[in-house]
């Protein structure tokens, strides 16, 4: 386990059967939200948003990003917002 899948998230976010862009706009609208530090764990299924659109949006803000691939096309991606 990486060291942000090994914490307990702040938030959990199910974004399971949605598609480019909504993972992504949901997730910038929960980390609005959230404070600075805070952690949230996104459920995904959409391979664009999980293996591109997400981490780049990640790196771009310079938040910690990790991403856990779990059976089949399913992510749990975290992100700790700085």
């Amino acid at each position: 386990m990486g060291e942000l899948s090994s914490k307990t998230p702040d938030q959990v976010l199910d974004v399971l059967g949605r598609v480019c862009p909504y993972p992504l706009v949901l997730t910038k609208k929960a980390l609005e939200k959230m404070g600075s530090g805070q952690t949230i764990k996104i459920l995904c299924d959409a391979p664009a948003s999980a293996e591109d659109s997400l981490p780049k949006f990640a790196e771009k803000q310079g938040y910690k990003f990790e991403s856990v691939k779990q059976a089949g096309d399913t992510w749990e991606l975290f992100i700790q917002k700085s």
